[in-house]
């Protein structure tokens, strides 16, 4: 498959920082060749309407987050709108689901529009509604405001009951873009968003008052997700990442947020959301630990799943999936695929090939683990940093650099995070 210039130096770039790229992880997907038909199944069933939840476990580095994105591109490229909400104790706590809410909506993304997307699907929406009016022949264009708002309010009938200002501030916002008054629609479509600190002016012009709640949260998602399905997506895939920071917050708070949970899988499994693929990552200690979800019996039920102790018979198809930790060969495999990307039309490929040879990344790949107290779960982020950026860009930078002569494995302390520090095997010093 032909790699486009800017998607490889995007997915580069991300891994010489030690991140997990946002775009092309399926260029280096390892061992997610299991879970690819049932996640293709679970979107196409969530695109006929169903709402679904999955939750994925794994130990610090199994890749929770990496599998996370790869669903979403997956998902993008099938039609969806994805969002991606890392929860944290301080600026994204789960039990404000209004704070939830909004970080959603900030990371509102379609294969059209990275981040920020709302106001795309808002405008898609109410060209679709006008395109199904004219195409009826209901409307003439002298018509077709006012009947676009009539036929707004039928679409979001089931939602005006519950929260009439989603469906006010959308009517001032359409008026607001056919008067030109710029600043008055962006602050309603702030408000639609969950921001707070909306100006009075802009929110009495729709009739709308307060700010979006907990509750209105809740009503809100379900009017995006009207606005999706009409405005022709095939519904939205929302990421929980880091749930298991529930586990270090006050035990009031915690309860209040595992509470917060349960009531969003309820009202996902009880149909109030159809077109949403909830997805939350955890650690084992999460869902396992008394901190976690164990905390509150009626959620663990929900989330439940026997594991066998051998990870090859895991069923993908259930409501938890493990990850299985990184192996000497897989790191090794993945190495590989971002050797061959970075010398996918490089000037100096053939070096590259030579010098980082399948031989050199196994050697390199078992330091890095012994490094890490053979820890090779640990080892995939800062293993692809370290191969990237001290020996990949060195090899095009400098035509007399030989990684096998010229390069000693060195780890900082200040480039570790906690989970690899405490791991760390010191005083060594490793030569390739």
């Amino acid at each position: 498959m032909a790699v486009s210039p800017q998607r490889r130096r995007d997915t580069i770039d991300a891994i010489r920082a030690g991140t997990v790229p946002r775009k092309g992880l399926d260029l280096l997907a390892v061992g997610m060749d299991r879970f690819e038909s049932v996640i293709d199944d679970e979107l196409n069933a969530v695109r006929q309407g169903a709402g679904l939840l999955k939750a994925v476990r794994g130990e610090y580095g199994s890749g929770k987050t990496f599998f996370a994105r790869w669903l979403q591109e997956r998902a993008k490229r099938a039609g969806f709108a994805v969002a991606e909400v890392q929860i944290s104790e301080t600026e994204t706590p789960l039990h404000r689901l209004e704070t939830v809410y909004r970080r959603l909506m900030e990371r509102l993304s379609t294969s059209d529009q990275d981040q920020g997307a709302f106001r795309s699907i808002v405008d898609a929406w109410f060209y679709a509604l006008e395109e199904d009016l004219l195409n009826a022949g209901e409307a003439s264009p002298e018509q077709l405001l006012k009947k676009t708002d009539e036929l707004m309010e039928k679409r979001l009938a089931s939602i005006t009951q519950l929260a009439p200002a989603f469906s006010a501030a959308l009517r001032g916002y359409r008026n607001a873009v056919t008067d030109g008054d710029v600043a008055t629609a962006d602050a309603l479509l702030a408000w639609v968003s969950g921001q707070p600190n909306v100006a009075a002016s802009a929110k009495r012009s729709a009739g709308i008052k307060g700010e979006v709640d907990h509750f209105g949260a809740l009503c809100f998602l379900q009017g995006l997700m009207i606005l999706l399905r009409d405005g022709g997506y095939a519904g939205l895939v929302v990421v929980l990442d880091e749930v298991e920071t529930l586990q270090r917050v006050r035990g009031d708070v915690r309860e209040k947020a595992l509470n917060a949970l349960r009531q969003l899988i309820d009202e996902l499994n009880g149909g109030r959301f159809p077109g949403l693929y909830l997805l939350i990552t955890g650690t084992p200690a999460f869902f396992d630990g008394p901190q976690g979800i164990q905390k509150l019996p009626p959620l663990a039920q929900r989330l439940h799943v026997d594991f066998e102790q051998d990870s090859r018979f895991d069923n993908p198809r259930a409501v938890q999936v493990r990850l299985r930790n990184f192996d000497l060969q897989s790191l090794v495999e993945v190495g590989r695929k971002v050797r061959d990307l970075f010398a996918d039309g490089n000037p100096a490929a053939d070096r590259i090939h030579t010098l980082a040879s399948d031989q050199y990344l196994e050697v390199l790949a078992k330091s890095m683990s012994g490094r890490l107290g053979g820890k090779v779960g640990l080892a995939p982020r800062l293993f692809l940093k370290k191969l990237v950026s001290d020996v990949l860009d060195k090899i095009e930078l400098f035509p007399d650099f030989d990684p096998n002569r010229h390069y000693s494995l060195t780890i900082a302390d200040a480039e570790l995070t906690d989970q690899e520090r405490a791991v760390t095997v010191d005083d060594i010093e490793l030569q390739l």
